[in-house]
């Protein structure tokens, strides 16, 4: 483990509520170095919020490996998991413990997996090694094709109780935190209340443990209408404003003005 392992422990096990938001890139990992955050996530939906793929499974390791380098060299000082892409776990289930520590190598703290068939046997392993691990429950967007979509998880009791004994199990395997996604919001209370380590909501409601937005989604950059997703600013608004200015400034040949020139 590298610079944070004794700050992560302090964020699982304190009382307030943990903050979470994804990072890709340096630019916006500097900002994000200096802000309240508790953790940046390298998730895997940089797939589509940067590299406009239609699916998270069509990220590489190596695209990973390249994003969590940069987050890692903007943000030094902050909590990195990344997550483990669907080609380096559930595609080749022998691969999981070097592409884990190959990210922990590129910048991360720790790393985020979610659950699917093998998933037990690959967290033991990962575990046993001493990796920080953040199990992933509910909607998860690597099997979603086996769950009949982008569906509300946990809507009857046959599904509330795997989801719950999933938990357990995660828990029961080393996990240090579990993120649940659009899960109903009783049975992601149920699920907190249930095991003793932090769950991370993104539309499991508020009683988690904290809570996990897109970066680009928060910051109103990506059209995204998912219901739990809430916009705390309009950038791509702000961004098309000043990039009609720039042009009209050149239309214009207000600029370059003499003082920005040599």
């Amino acid at each position: 483990m590298k610079k944070n392992n004794i700050k992560i422990k302090q964020v699982m096990a304190g009382e307030k509520k943990i903050s979470i938001v994804t990072c890709y890139d340096y630019s916006f990992a500097r900002i994000l170095n200096q802000s309240v955050i508790d953790i940046i996530l390298v998730g895997d939906s940089l797939a589509n919020v940067s590299l406009g793929l239609a699916d998270t499974k069509e990220i590489t390791i190596e695209e990973m490996l390249n994003h969590t380098k940069a987050v890692s060299r903007g943000a030094p000082d902050k909590i990195i998991i990344a997550d483990i892409p669907y080609s380096g776990c559930q595609k080749k289930s022998s691969q999981p413990l070097e592409i884990a520590k190959r990210l922990i190598q590129a910048g991360a703290d720790g790393i985020k997996i979610e659950w699917f068939k093998g998933c037990k046997k690959v967290i033991r392993k990962l575990v046993e090694k001493n990796i920080w691990v953040m199990g992933h429950i509910g909607l998860t967007p690597q099997t979603v094709h086996l769950l009949g979509g982008y569906k509300v998880q946990g809507k009857d009791k046959e599904s509330a109780d795997k989801l719950i004994k999933q938990a357990k199990l995660l828990q029961g395997l080393g996990v240090s935190s579990i993120v649940l996604e659009c899960i109903k919001k009783d049975i992601a209370k149920q699920i907190t209340e249930s095991i003793d380590i932090p769950t991370i909501g993104i539309g499991a409601g508020k009683h988690c443990g904290g809570q996990v937005l897109v970066l680009y989604d928060l910051l109103g950059m990506y059209p995204n209408k998912m219901k739990f997703v809430r916009t705390f600013s309009n950038l791509s608004y702000q961004i098309k404003g000043a990039i009609n200015l720039f042009d009209q400034a050149i239309k214009k040949e207000t600029f370059p003005s003499n003082q920005e020139s040599f």
